[in-house]
């Protein structure tokens, strides 16, 4: 489990790193009043950035047990992980439900 959370800690680098870039990239890619050719490699340049780099490849895992799916994005704690720390108390103002 430990190898998903470094590869999503690296992919998270990664996007930060080339962030600036990318939007650079982007912006020159759609500005319609540059010369066509000078577009044209910006889109180039854009596709030849890492695929990690992208924000779209980033999924929200567990930082405990690496879970990718049932992640609740404010505690990063998958469903099972968030049970557990709300009932021992570990998570402020998270109380159990009783109606």
């Amino acid at each position: 489990m430990r190898s998903r959370i470094f590869r999503d800690m690296n992919a998270r680098k990664a996007v930060v790193s080339k962030e600036l870039e990318r939007t650079i990239w982007r912006y020159m890619s759609r500005n319609t009043t540059l010369e066509p050719q000078i577009r044209m490699q910006a889109q180039l340049a854009l596709s030849r950035t890492p695929r990690e780099a992208s924000p779209s490849a980033i999924k929200n895992r567990c930082v405990v047990t690496g879970r990718g799916r049932g992640v609740f994005n404010d505690w990063k704690l998958c469903r099972f992980q968030f049970r557990l720390r709300a009932l021992n108390g570990d998570l402020p103002g998270v109380d159990k439900a009783s109606w």
